[in-house]
């Protein structure tokens, strides 16, 4: 087999130049092989990843980080592509949680997978999900929560009455969300949904998609497209 996944590393990061030809279920097994290999080089790091060399739809995307993570003891936080805005998102929502945790000095957590119809996830800390919120499911935190795919579930924010805190996604279009004790709930399709599937570009990247943020203002939850100015705010 030829050398299908080339990996480089700078600074919090990796690049994995991944060989367009070949399948794609073979290129997952030799990057599983390539991490697993390596694992002592990488240790407990978190990075962000970029891959380049081929379109990965949004599922292969999940399934190399999956493999990556499953096979070394690296925290992908973020994986960085083309699209600048969802770039800029994925760094300043990983940022936000990130300072929080250090106020609040407790420890976040990271939940990669889709969650599906009746399931729960819950934790007394912020969390980011790298995954969907499907409708049916729910998100639980005491802290924040930042869902990197789309939220069409629940989501319970700020445990104990605590309005500060916020719910941020890629794709906005709850069935519920809870902010401290103020509840925002969609009794028809979101203007925001985009349907069962994320429109795709020929790049693999999801299109269409504006990223937003609901937290408490004026005793109501509001749900604004997220700038870097909100962020700053918060």
């Amino acid at each position: 087999m030829k050398n299908a996944v080339i990996v480089k590393s700078f600074q919090n990061g990796l690049i994995l130049y991944l060989d367009k030809e070949i399948e794609f279920e073979e290129l997952l097994e030799e990057a599983a092989a390539k991490f697993k290999e390596s694992e002592r080089f990488f240790k407990d790091a978190a990075v962000a990843v970029s891959f380049v060399g081929r379109s990965l739809t949004l599922e292969e995307e999940t399934r190399l980080v999956e493999a990556i993570m499953d096979n070394s003891s690296l925290n992908i936080t973020c994986i960085v592509g083309r699209d600048e805005e969802t770039e800029r998102f994925y760094a300043r929502a990983l940022e936000c949680v990130g300072r929080k945790k250090a106020q609040e000095e407790s420890a976040g957590q990271f939940y990669r997978g889709t969650l599906r119809k009746g399931q729960i996830l819950e934790t007394e800390s912020s969390i980011i999900v790298l995954g969907d919120v499907n409708p049916g499911s729910s998100v639980i935190s005491a802290g924040d929560i930042v869902v990197l795919g789309s939220l069409r579930g629940n989501a319970y924010a700020g445990g104990s009455g605590r309005t500060e805190h916020y719910v941020a996604a890629l794709e906005m279009a709850p069935q519920k969300i809870k902010i401290g004790d103020f509840k925002y709930i969609t009794n028809e399709k979101s203007k925001w949904a985009f349907g069962s599937k994320r429109e795709e570009r020929t790049d693999g990247n999801p299109g269409g998609i504006q990223p937003q943020m609901a937290y408490v203002e004026n005793n109501s939850i509001i749900l604004k497209p997220i700038t870097n100015e909100l962020l700053n705010a918060r």
